[in-house]
This record gives structure tokens, sequence and C-alpha cells, in this order.
């Protein structure tokens, strides 16, 4: 973009347009590449000292399947009772790893290796932990009860000899020197030191270190430590992760955690086939009693009932029953016979007497028999002879005989009908009763029957499961299967080496560049021409570089840096003042505030015009603080410029003094008590009209705006104002005193001068001409050390 003064269509440079220059932010921290060595290199030694005493740490992994049960959820022991109803979820394998977890598992765990003892070797640095069969000794507690599980101490062994040893606690550093085999009581802790004769041991005298820790804290931190995490989850394998710095002991706790969670379930297993099979030899017992005491009941009933068998019996009383009623069936029947013979034989003595009715009386049938046949004689003998016949008379008389021992027999044998037909009727009766109770009999007797049945199948099914039980008992398998056992990485886990010396890197850069940036931030003075031209707004007419030597004039043939600085500035003081023939061209130079280089700069401006072989006045109107013998190296003049304006009588060329660098000059004089006043006299108009008719530039030394009023008194009486701005010196908010004159027009034709910039950074807009050696740069300046930050 262009910058033009309104007034002087000459006054105007050229500059970049304001954008972002990522090049110049980076070349901010490059300058410092020395800083970013050094840290880096610092970094990575810490890293190499931090990995060099930092214990390596190993992961050590283990592999296990969990078994799942077939039987529904219920151990092998319980699942006799998913017959009768019982059983539940399968095996939750959250559970499980809820488990091996579990802080009463650690616990184990820790009393089973003695992990609350810890063993610890002292180096020339670190101590390293170290396991108990690697000890030059051994020490045998001989008390682990609740007091030795909830100690907390720590002392030290030295092995002295091959007898005797030191042994030190922590907590009062008071050694004593004990014999092998002493019985040590130590903060409630009764132990015996004994030496370990297959360790081999040197002769150098190493210090263990014992630590003992209550077991809860070493069972919670041996909890957090491991891990225990599902490889499938349509498996039920797990895999238990533990980091240690001792390889032999993480396998050792792994190890001992799946023995212990395995022993665990199946001393679990165990207790419940135990109270199993004492619940079913309860039940058996309680069982048995009742089983005698049904059969008791079903062997009364029967002995009351006169039972054996009461289906046998029914049937025989039926089969009887039915019996007796053919029997008084049968003596009924005889009976009628019997009366219809008797009644026969009363009723008509001739007719024949029937046989074979069934009567069960063999002399009737025999007489019926003789009767019959006598009387069909008889019968046939009177169809031929008359009834007086004798042999009719003696046949009658028989048939009469045989009549009456008939109708004897008869009586003989009703009478023997009706006994026999009476107990008929009896046995009758006793049958119809006995048939009548046998259903409630049969009732009575099924429901013993199905009680007998019912306790005879428990007792029979306890039988059976309490050897099903104690077969289970006998192969009770653990809870899981180890199928990888642990082992430890070859390579340690932690430190991770590579993201060490990565981190280390990175915060070797990121140390330093946070340094810078926040150097950069909290700095505020000004160090660039960009930032001048940011927040000042006006022409930019060069830059001075910093120098490390000592001369602050320049030299005709000087061809550094400074020297061509100063040529560009001139060149750039030329352009803005125009070609003009109204005499010499008068130039001022300030700055904001006291030792910004304005002196430095009037002084060799002044050389370098002089240089072309143009006459150069230098005035120095600083007259409160002047500073032009100390740069100049010339003796104090009678008369300067204070006496100039304080006495009339003194001309303009009795205060010019010629100088060996081609120029003249006018020292500032004494420094008077009224500088602001004699500067407003009006003598300083002539000294200037003297200066334009005998000189091509007058260049005036001013005093700084911030500080006094002189530089604004006699601002109106310059052709150019060179606005000093000492570059990492001065305060970025001191910036607007120039702002506002430049935007107010209270100093006419005003233009940047940057001094004190650095060539090396290699940013901004210096100058960094390479003549050959270092260029000159402000007097006020000295060499700062590379370690501090120049932004």
């Amino acid at each position: 973009m262009q910058h033009q003064n309104p007034e002087n269509p000459t006054n105007f440079m050229f500059v970049e347009e304001e954008t972002t220059n990522i090049r110049q932010e980076l070349e901010k921290y490059l300058f410092h590449w020395k800083w970013f060595s050094l840290g880096i290199i610092l970094a990575l030694i810490g890293a190499f000292i931090y990995l060099r005493y930092t214990p390596n740490v190993y992961e050590t992994s283990t592999t296990i399947l969990i078994e799942d049960e077939s039987s529904g959820g219920l151990p092998a022991e319980l699942a006799v009772f998913e017959e009768l109803g019982m059983g539940g979820n399968k095996k939750n394998i959250e559970n499980e790893i809820t488990i091996l977890k579990s802080r009463s598992l650690m616990e184990l765990v820790a009393k089973s290796l003695d992990l609350n003892v810890s063993y610890f070797k002292q180096g020339q640095v670190r101590s390293s932990e170290v396991l108990a069969n690697s000890l030059e000794f051994k020490i045998n507690f001989l008390k682990k009860d609740s007091i030795f599980y909830n100690q907390a101490t720590e002392f030290k062994i030295e092995r002295l000899s091959p007898t005797q040893f030191k042994l030190t606690p922590l907590d009062t550093e008071q050694s004593k020197t004990y014999n092998f085999g002493d019985n040590i009581i130590l903060g409630g802790v009764d132990f015996i030191v004994t030496p370990d004769n297959h360790q081999n041991t040197t002769d150098d005298q190493v210090e263990y270190t014992i630590k003992i820790t209550p077991l809860k804290k070493v069972a919670e931190s041996l909890k957090n430590a491991i891990q225990v995490n599902l490889l499938n989850k349509n498996a039920t394998v797990l895999e238990l992760k533990l980091q240690s710095a001792l390889r032999e002991k993480g396998q050792y706790i792994l190890d001992e955690l799946v023995r212990q969670y395995n022993e665990d379930a199946v001393e679990y297993k165990s207790l419940i086939g135990k109270n199993t099979n004492t619940f079913i030899t309860e039940r058996l017992e309680l069982i048995k009693e009742d089983l005698m005491k049904v059969d008791k009941t079903a062997e009364v009933f029967k002995t009351t009932n006169k039972l054996s068998d009461i289906p046998t019996e029914t049937g025989i009383v039926l089969e009887t029953n039915s019996e007796i009623e053919k029997q008084i069936i049968d003596l009924n029947t005889q009976l009628k016979m019997v009366d219809f013979v008797q009644n026969l034989l009363a009723s008509n003595t001739e007719a024949l007497i029937p046989q074979n009715l069934g009567l069960k009386a063999s002399d009737v049938s025999a007489n019926s028999s003789k009767y019959n046949e006598m009387l069909l004689e008889r019968t046939r003998i009177a169809k031929s002879s008359g009834k007086n016949n004798p042999v009719i008379i003696n046949l009658d008389t028989q048939l009469e005989q045989i009549r009456e021992s008939i109708r004897q027999s008869l009586t003989n044998l009703k009478a023997q009908l009706n006994i026999a037909l009476k107990d008929a009727m009896v046995q009758e009766q006793r049958m119809t009763a006995r048939i009548t109770s046998v259903p409630k009999q049969e009732r009575e007797y099924r429901d013993i029957q199905r009680q007998q049945q019912i306790i005879e199948t428990l007792y029979l099914f306890l039988l059976q499961k309490r050897e099903e039980n104690a077969i289970s008992l006998a192969v009770t398998v653990p809870n899981s299967k180890l199928i990888d056992k642990a082992e430890s990485s070859t390579l340690p886990v932690s430190p991770k080496r590579k993201i060490i010396y990565l981190g280390a890197l990175i915060l070797g850069l990121i140390v330093p560049f946070g340094i810078i940036y926040i150097s950069n931030i909290l700095d505020n003075k000004i160090h660039t021409q960009k930032e001048l031209e940011e927040l000042v707004k006006a022409p930019f007419v060069g830059d001075v570089p910093i120098t490390v030597k000592q001369d602050r004039m320049l030299s005709k043939d000087d061809r550094g840096s400074l020297a061509e600085a100063f040529r560009m500035l001139r060149t750039n003081v030329n352009f803005l003042l125009g070609h003009t023939e109204n005499g010499g061209q008068t130039i001022f130079v300030t700055s904001t505030i006291p030792g910004e280089g304005k002196t430095f700069i009037s002084i060799n401006l002044a050389t370098v015009f002089a240089m072309t072989n143009k006459k150069v006045l230098l005035i120095g109107a600083d007259i409160r603080k002047p500073k032009f013998i100390e740069y100049l190296n010339i003796e104090t003049a009678k008369l300067g410029l204070t006496e100039f304006m304080a006495d009339t009588t003194i001309e303009p060329q009795d205060i010019i003094s010629p100088q060996k660098w081609g120029f003249d000059v006018i020292q500032s004089g004494t420094i008077p008590p009224n500088p602001a006043e004699l500067l407003m006299n009006g003598r300083l108009d002539e000294l200037f009209a003297y200066g334009k008719a005998h000189y091509d530039y007058i260049i005036v030394d001013t005093a700084p705006v911030n500080a006094v009023t002189d530089t604004m008194q006699i601002a109106t009486k310059a052709d150019l104002f060179l606005y000093v701005v000492r570059a990492n010196y001065l305060d970025k908010r001191l910036l607007e005193i120039p702002k506002q004159l430049y935007n107010e027009k209270r100093i006419n034709n005003m233009a940047l001068v940057m001094n004190g910039t650095d060539p090396k950074k290699g940013y901004g807009y210096g100058y960094g001409y390479g003549y050959g050696g270092y260029g000159y740069g402000d007097l006020e300046e000295t060499k700062k050390p590379w370690w501090k930050f120049r932004s």
C-alpha cells in the first residue's frame, strides 16, 4: 500500500501490504535456535536419566475358561433338586469377573504369597524390589496373626558376617547388631533371621529394606492392579493381566489367583455337597421313621381286620358267600323235597316214592328204592290175587315198615337240613356284613397304602440322590480351566522408551517455545518495522542495525551494514525532502524518550551527508541533556547554542566549529535554568536563517518529545522530522505519542527511523548487507549474551 503526506506529494514510501507472513512468524522462533537445541538436549538427557533409573514394568497375562454347567445354573451338587422344581439362570460371566477381583480373594492370594512383605535391594541411586528367594538371608515370621497382617513397618537389614547382621528400623534409625537365629520383636512382629547358604554372597555389604504393609492395603492395591477382560462376548474365556516390575512375581500372583479361585470354587461346591449330604441323611432318618410308622399302621390295620390282602380277601369272601347262597338254595330245595316226599307218604300209601331227588340221605334213597321195588311187586301180585293173600299181607307189612323208616329218615333229614340251613343263614349274614365293610376297609387301606407309597418313593429317591451326591463330591471339578499359564512379556510395557524420548523431544521444543511465546506476549517493546508502521501509520525511511563495535562514528571508507543503513537513510531522506532551491534543508531528529539514539542518528546522518560533499551543520538543540561532546569526543566549546540564544551580541559564526568528519557543529552549550523560555526568544530563527544561507543540510538533535516541550516549541522550523524509535527499548504504548503527533499534524513532514534493529534475526525489515564484519549500531547498545531473549 502507499502512504503519502497530503501536504507534500513527494513525501511517500512504498511498503508491503499487511499480510500474515508465516515465515516471518517462524523466524521469530528460529532466531532462538540455540534455546531450542539446548531444550532438546536437556530434555533427552532428562529422559535418559529417567529411563536409566526408572524400573521396567512387565505385563503378565494368563487365560482361563470359565466352565458353564449344563444343569441350568445350579452347581452339579444342587442339580439333583432341579427335578423338584429348583434351579436358576446359567452362570453369569460378570459374576465370575467380580469374584476374580474380589477383595477376599485378593487377601487369600496375598496371604498365600506373603505379599504384605516386600524386599528392596539398595542400589547406588535407587532401591529395586527383589524376591524373597534372592536374599542373602531368610526371614521367618513366627506369628502370622491379625497383628502381623495389620502391621505397617519398615526396617533395614545388612549382613555383616556369616553369623551377624545389622537391623535398622526406619522410624527410629537406631541400628542394632544381631546374630542369625536371634528372636526379634519389632512393632509387634515376631521373626527370626537365618542365613541363606544357597545364595552367593558377595564381599560387598548390601543393604536390604523390608517393608511390611497391612494386608487390606495390599489386597486393595492388588485388586486395582489386576485387570480381568472377557476376550469374546460369545465365549466364557477370561484374560487376567497384571503389570509388575518383577516378572516372576507377576506370574506367581496370577497363578496363585487362578488356583485360589478354583480352590475356593471347589471348596464352595464341596461345602454345598456336604450340606446336601447332611440334609439328605437327616431327611432319610425322618422319612425312615415315618415309613416305619406307616408300615406299622398297615400291619395293625391288617391284623385288626384279619386281612392279608384285601383284593384276595374280598374274592374269597365273595366266593364263600356265593357258595353259602348255593348251599342255602340247595338246603331249601332239599327241605322242599323232604316235605314233598313226606306229604306224598302221608297222602298216598300206594304211591311210589320219587328217587334221585338230590336228597343227601343215603338211607332214604336206599329205602325209597327198596320200597318202590316191593310196592311194584305187591301191585303185580295183587293183580293176580286177593288182598288177603299172605304174600300181599307180608309185603304190606314190609312196605309199612319201610315207609315208616323212610318217614323217620325224612324227619331226621329235615331236622339236619334245618340245622344246616340255619348255619348257612348265619354264615350268609356274616359274609354279607363282611362284604358291606370291604369298601370302607379298602378305602382306609388305600389311604394307608398311598402314604406308604409316597414315603417309600421319597425314601428311595433320597437314597439314590445321596449316592449321586457322593459320586459328585468325589469328582468335584473347579470353576475354570487353565488355557494359558501366566507368562510375562519379554519387553517392558512401561516406561515406553520411544514415547518418552518423543515426549522429551516435544517437551524440549515446547518449553522454549512457550517461554518465548509468553515472553513475546508479555513483551510490550517495539521490535520490528512492521510493528512500528502498524501502530504509527507514518512513513518509514530506514532502520539502523545494532553493532558490537564500540566506534560511534562512521568513516568514509566504511562498508559495513551500519554504514549502508545510513546511506539508505540518506537516500530516503532526500526523497522525502525533494529538490528545492530555497537553500538548506532543516532536518529535526527527535524521539519519544531519552536513550533511543537520536544523537547517534544525528551525528552519523550528518556524516553520510558530508560524504557527498554537502555542507552540513549539526546543531545540538537538546540543551537539557547534551551528549555531543561524549559522542564526538571533542572539547567543550566556550560558546554554544545556549549562549547564542541568551546573548544577542553573539553571531552564528561565533558558535560554529568545523569538525574532521566534514561537517560543522554547534554545541548545546551551558545547561540553562529556563530552556523552554530561551528557545522561544526568537534567536533560533536567526540561526536557522544563517544555516539555510550557508549550508545544504541543517541537522538538529532535539530533546525527546515525551520528556520536555522544547522540541514542540521549535517544530515549525523543520522541513523534515526524523522520529527515532529504538527497537527492543521503547514501550509500544508510548507510540501513541508519535501517532497522535502525526495524525494531528503537529509535526511537519514526520518520518520514522528505527534504531537498534538486529539483522541476524532474519525477520522484520532490517538490512543485512554483510559487507564484511559487523556493522555499527546504537552507541548506547552493547551486545547481549546469547542466552538472553531478544524479541
